[in-house]
C-alpha cells in the first residue's frame, strides 16, 4: 500500500497547498529513531551544545521572512503573532544556551568519605546525565514555541538528548523547513542531522512512542490524544517518561469588591484575553467566577461590548472549527444558559468570538452542566455567576487540574483585608502558576516559570516553560569509591569545568 501523502491546508480556505511528505512507515520511524540515537556522543560536550542552541536560533532569525510567510499560510495566526512567536522561540533556545555554559542543572554534589557520621559516608559524587532520545509531539495552536524549534526540542538538546519530532499535521510544510534549518545550525558545529528527525503521520506517532530506543516524550495537545500516548509510554516492556500538557479551563475568580472597583477595566481584559489568537492558548481563561448583583452585571455589560466588537476570526482548521461550532451549540443548549454574545460559526471558514453565562449553582453538583467544566476550544468563555463565597468554593471543589488559576481583588484585597489570602489558598491547589489582578494569556521565558499544574493540564509535576524544563530529560547517577581518574571530569574534586556545586555541604558557585 502507498504511504498516505501529508498535505499543507490553508485553514483561511479550507484547500491543500502542496503536497509536503508522506507518512512515515515502522521502518522510516526505526531508521530516524536509530539515527538520533547514534547522535548522542556529539551532544556530549557541553560547549558544543551551547553553541549549536545559539546557531540554532541565529539561523532561524536569518530565515525569519520565510518562516513566517509559510507558519502564516498553514496557520492563519498572522505575521505580527507570528515574527513575535518566532522571536520567543529563538530569545528561549538561547536561555537554554546560557544554562548549558553555567552548568548548574547538572547539580554536581560531592561528599568526601567520613566516618565520623552515622552510618559512615563513603566517597559518593552525584550528578545528572541525559535520558536519551526524547519524541516530541508538536502543538497546533504554536509553530514556532510548541513545535519543531519550541521548548521541548530546546530543553531536550540542552540536556545533551537528540530528538525526533513528530510533526503536527496543521503546519507540515514548516515542520519542514523548520528542521532543515535546525540541521544547518548543527552542521555548523559537526553535530550530525540525525541529532534532529522529523516524522508525519498518526501511525508515525504511535510507532515513536513504542521504539525501544525512545527514553521519554513531550506532548502539547488535547487530553484525548495524549492520554492515549501517556497511557502507551507506560504500556511498554521499559516505561518511559511522559510529559504531557493535556487541556486546561484556566479559571477566573472576581471578588465583589473588585468588580465594584473596577468592573469596565475587568471585562475589558477577560475580553482581550479570551480572544487573544481566537481564543486557541492553552492558558485561555475558560470558566470566570463573577458575583450576581450590580457589579458583576457592569463587568458582564462591558464584556458584551468588547466581544461583540471583536472580529470573526479563522481557527488553526477547519476539524477545529467543526467542534469548537459543535461544542458552544451543546452549551448553550443546557438549562439555564444563556449567550449575551453567542458563539459559534462567523462564517465559512471563520468563528465569531462570544460568551456563556450560567448560575454558579448549576456547576456546583455533578450533573449535565459537567459539560461547562471541560475546555472549549476557541474564542469562548463561561461566566458563572455566583451568589455568595460558598457558591465559589463549591464550583471550584469540582474544577479539575489546571495551568493556571486567576483572582481579581481590589485594592484593599491586595493590601490584605477581606478574604484574598483564604481565595489565593483555595486556588493554589488547582494549578501550576497562580495570578492576581492579571490575565492568564502569555507565559514567559523566564527562570521562575512554571508552565504545568496538576493532571489532565499535565501528566507530570514538571514544567514545558524555563530553565527548569530542562530537568525532565535527566535522571540523577552517583558514584561510591570511584576513583578520581574514572571519574566523569565534572565530579573531580579540582573541578577543571568550574561547575557550580556542592562540595562537602558547602555550596560553590
Amino acid at each position: 500500500m502507498a504511504a498516505a501523502p501529508v498535505w499543507s491546508v490553508d485553514p483561511r480556505t479550507g484547500k491543500q497547498r502542496e503536497q509536503v511528505a508522506v507518512e512515515a512507515s515502522a521502518q522510516e520511524v526505526d531508521d530516524v529513531v536509530r539515527a538520533a540515537h547514534a547522535a548522542r556522543d556529539a551532544l556530549a560536550d557541553r560547549t558544543v551544545r551551547a553553541a549549536f542552541l545559539r546557531a540554532a536560533a541565529d539561523e532561524l532569525k536569518a530565515a525569519e521572512g520565510t518562516l513566517v510567510e509559510v507558519a502564516d499560510a498553514e496557520t492563519a495566526l498572522g505575521p505580527v503573532r507570528l515574527t513575535g512567536e518566532l522571536a520567543r522561540t529563538c530569545y528561549q533556545l538561547r536561555a537554554f544556551a546560557d544554562i548549558v555554559d553555567e552548568g548548574e542543572f547538572l547539580g554536581v554534589v560531592v561528599n568526601h568519605p567520613d566516618d565520623t557520621a552515622t552510618p559512615p559516608i563513603p566517597d559518593l559524587r552525584r550528578y545528572k546525565v541525559p535520558l536519551g532520545v526524547v519524541a516530541v509531539y508538536s502543538a497546533s495552536n504554536f509553530p514556532f514555541a510548541f513545535s519543531v524549534p519550541g521548548g521541548d526540542t530546546a530543553s531536550a538538546l540542552a540536556a545533551g538528548c537528540p530528538v525526533v519530532v513528530k510533526a503536527h499535521p496543521d503546519h507540515p510544510a514548516l515542520s519542514e523547513l523548520v528542521a532543515r534549518v535546525l540541521r544547518r545550525a548543527a552542521a555548523r558545529h559537526g553535530v550530525p542531522d540525525g541529532v534532529l528527525g522529523l516524522v508525519h503521520g498518526f501511525e508515525a506517532g504511535i510507532e515513536l512512542i513504542r521504539h525501544p530506543l525512545v527514553a521519554a516524550a513531550g506532548f502539547t495537545g488535547s487530553v484525548r490524544g495524549g492520554r492515549a500516548l501517556f497511557d502507551a509510554a507506560a504500556a511498554r516492556p521499559v516505561p518511559i517518561p511522559f510529559h504531557g500538557e493535556l487541556g486546561s479551563l484556566n479559571p477566573v475568580v472576581v471578588t465583589e469588591a473588585a468588580a465594584t472597583e473596577r468592573a469596565d477595566a475587568i471585562g475589558a481584559g477577560l475580553a482581550g484575553s479570551m480572544t487573544l489568537g481566537v481564543g486557541q492558548f492553552c492558558v485561555k481563561p475558560g470558566l470566570v467566577l463573577v458575583p450576581a448583583g450590580a457589579a458583576g452585571d457592569g463587568l458582564v455589560k462591558t464584556l458584551t461590548d468588547a466581544v461583540s466588537d471583536t472580529d470573526a476570526g479563522v481557527l488553526l482548521d477547519h476539524r477545529m472549527r467543526d467542534n469548537f461550532v459543535a461544542g458552544v451549540a451543546e452549551r448553550a443548549a443546557l438549562p439555564d444558559v444563556e449567550s449575551p454574545v453567542t458563539p459559534g460559526a462567523g462564517g465559512e471558514h471563520t468563528v465569531a468570538a462570544g460568551f456563556l453565562t450560567v448560575p454558579a449553582a448549576r456547576l456546583a453538583a455533578e450533573g449535565e452542566h459537567d459539560l461547562l467544566l471541560e475546555e472549549c476550544f476557541g474564542p469562548v468563555t463561561v461566566v458563572a455567576r455566583y451568589r455568595d463565597e460558598d457558591e465559589v468554593r463549591g464550583v471550584l471543589s469540582r474544577l479539575p487540574g489546571n495551568l493556571t488559576a486567576t483572582v481579581q481583588l481590589s485594592s484593599s484585597e491586595v493590601a490584605g483585608e477581606g478574604s484574598g489570602a483564604e481565595l489565593l489558598g483555595a486556588v493554589t491547589p488547582l494549578a501550576g502558576r497562580v495570578l492576581v489582578n492579571g490575565w492568564p494569556t502569555g507565559v514567559a521565558v523566564a527562570a521562575a516559570q512554571h508552565h504545568g499544574g496538576p493532571y489532565p493540564a499535565t501528566t507530570s509535576t514538571s514544567t514545558s516553560v524555563g530553565g527548569t524544563a530542562v530537568e525532565r530529560w535527566l535522571r540523577p547517577v552517583a558514584y561510591q569509591g570511584v576513583p578520581e581518574a574514572l571519574l566523569p571530569v565534572e565530579l573531580r574534586d579540582d573541578n577543571p569545568l568550574g561547575l557550580p556545586r556542592r562540595f562537602n555541604g558547602v555550596l560553590e558557585r
